[in-house]
């Protein structure tokens, strides 16, 4: 049986870090150093985290890449609509930008 310390980190929470120990044994430890020896992870601890965000992801416990850069496009659509809104942003018709580019 090994024992395992993990270092997680609250990315959202932003509580710092926590510490956990976890024990391993039977196929799970197997599988574990395969993940090892083939080179997939340096340490234990790396790939403890690497299955704790798939299981997240598996879950829908944590967001994607898409998600956020579809939260960070909205976040801005709101900050133009919000601009145009006060007057800082002009908004042309199809017609005023013909005639402005000569199409």
């Amino acid at each position: 049986m090994i024992y395992l310390y993990i270092f997680l980190i609250y990315v959202v929470l932003g509580d710092g870090m926590s510490e956990l120990l976890v024990r391993l044994d039977g196929s799970v430890e197997e599988i574990l150093q395969r993940l090892l020896k083939a080179g997939f992870f340096k340490t234990k601890a790396e790939a403890v985290r690497a299955g704790l965000i798939e299981l997240g992801n598996k879950y829908r416990t944590i967001k994607s890449n898409e998600e956020y850069l579809d939260e960070l496009a909205v976040a801005k659509l709101e900050r133009i609509d919000e601009e145009i809104k006060k007057g800082k942003r002009k908004v042309y018709t199809e017609e005023e930008v013909r005639k402005k580019y000569g199409f």
